[in-house]
C-alpha cells in the first residue's frame, strides 16, 4: 500500500476512489468567501510518469480560488483545502457505495483546522485525518 495520508491522526486510510485530478474545479463548502477552488496539487502523492495526481474524499490538496472574495483570489495565493464531497463513487468499509451530487472542499490552515466556521454537509470520513479536533457535531 502506498504512503498516502501518513500525516494525519489515524495513519492508515481505507482506499477511496480518486475522482479529482489536478486541474479540477470544486465548489467551496464553507463561509470563507470562496466559491470555486482550482486544485493545483495533492499532498502525499509520489506519482508515476505521465499520471496526473488525483484526490479523493479526505485528501488534502493545494488550491487557488477562482471565484470569491478578492483577497482570496490574489495571484500566487495558494490555500490548503480538504476534499469533503466527490461525484465519483467510493466504497465504505461496511460495503455501502457513496457518492455526492457535486465536488466540494473546505479551506483549512496548515494544521488541518478549518478557516471558516460553518461547513455545509460534511461526510464523517473526510475529517478522519485532517480535522479531528475541529470536526462539527452534525455529520451527514
Amino acid at each position: 500500500m502506498s504512503k498516502r495520508g501518513r500525516g494525519g491522526s489515524s495513519g492508515a486510510k481505507f482506499r477511496i476512489s480518486l475522482g479529482l485530478p489536478v486541474g479540477a474545479v470544486i465548489s467551496c463548502a464553507d463561509n470563507t468567501g470562496a466559491k470555486n477552488l482550482y486544485i493545483i496539487s495533492v499532498k502525499g502523492i509520489k506519482g508515476r510518469l505521465n499520471r496526473l495526481p488525483a484526490a479523493g474524499v479526505g485528501d488534502m490538496v493545494m488550491a487557488t480560488v477562482k471565484k470569491g472574495k478578492p483577497e482570496l483570489r490574489k495571484k500566487k495565493k495558494v490555500h490548503p483545502a480538504v476534499v469533503i464531497r466527490q461525484r465519483k463513487s467510493y466504497r465504505r468499509k461496511d460495503g455501502v457505495f457513496l457518492y455526492f451530487e457535486d465536488n466540494a472542499g473546505v479551506i483549512v490552515n496548515n494544521k488541518g483546522e478549518m478557516k471558516g466556521s460553518s461547513p455545509q454537509a460534511l461526510p464523517d470520513i473526510s475529517w478522519d485525518r485532517w480535522g479531528a479536533k475541529s470536526a462539527p457535531v452534525e455529520n451527514c
